[in-house]
């Protein structure tokens, strides 16, 4: 069995942690993004910025969002209980806005 060791980090200074909804990538230090991902509950995350990439955002479903923000976390801040999203919906393609900003 080989584990992957996970692809290299993907910084931009177009897309940062400075708003509610950022998803961005988890990972255990530099060039370790695998396939699990996290969601800002609030803005001004910049210590967050330039270690972990920042991949998309919420753009609808907020009320989803304002569900998260209610479930018990522990000491680190993770869900007590699991989390499982059934079904995403991508409204739109954030590489086309990356390179209008660009």
């Amino acid at each position: 069995w080989h584990l992957h060791p996970g692809f290299r980090d993907e910084f931009t200074r177009k897309l940062r942690h400075d708003k509610r909804g950022t998803l961005s990538m988890a990972n255990s230090g530099p060039n370790s993004n695998k396939s699990q991902f996290f969601v800002t509950l609030r803005p001004n995350l910049s210590h967050l910025d330039d270690r972990h990439t920042v991949f998309g955002e919420i753009v609808g479903g907020l009320d989803v969002l304002d569900k998260f923000e209610g479930v018990e976390v522990n000491k680190e801040d993770r869900p007590i209980n699991e989390i499982t999203l059934w079904e995403v919906e991508i409204l739109e393609n954030p590489f086309t806005d990356l390179e209008k900003r660009q």
